[in-house]
């Protein structure tokens, strides 16, 4: 599930250190992995590019992390659908019914309620 190999792109990732995005973001980046992060603003987060949407990110997306607000979360999983995203990680604090249901009403590869930080050190 958590592989080196994969590409990890954060949506909601952040240059504030106190946000989950950021958090996320780095902690996927220091454990070595391959890390893109996602945020409207655009920029650099931790020497890495920032893409303005999912779909403005020219390589293949393995997963799509969330760190933002469930009300956010559900309104791009329909962009990570026609991205052709098939697996995505609500992380804590991201995650609603709705989503949960969109992404298994279109097939997609969903978990929630776990944190991907803990997950990856297990």
């Amino acid at each position: 599930m958590i592989d080196k190999e994969l590409t990890y792109a954060v949506i909601g990732a952040s240059n504030n250190p106190e946000k989950y995005g950021h958090k996320v973001l780095k902690d996927l980046l220091d454990g070595g992995y391959r890390v893109i992060p996602i945020n409207p603003k655009g920029g650099e987060i931790l020497g890495l590019r920032v893409y303005s949407d999912i779909t403005s990110v020219p390589d293949k997306i393995d997963w799509l992390v969330f760190a933002t607000q469930p009300e956010i979360t559900v309104k791009l999983l329909p962009e990570a659908l026609q991205a052709g995203i098939k697996n995505v990680w609500l992380q804590p604090g991201s995650e609603s019914a709705p989503a949960i249901k969109f992404c298994q009403d279109n097939n997609l590869n969903c978990i929630h309620n776990a944190c991907i930080m803990i997950a990856r050190k297990n």
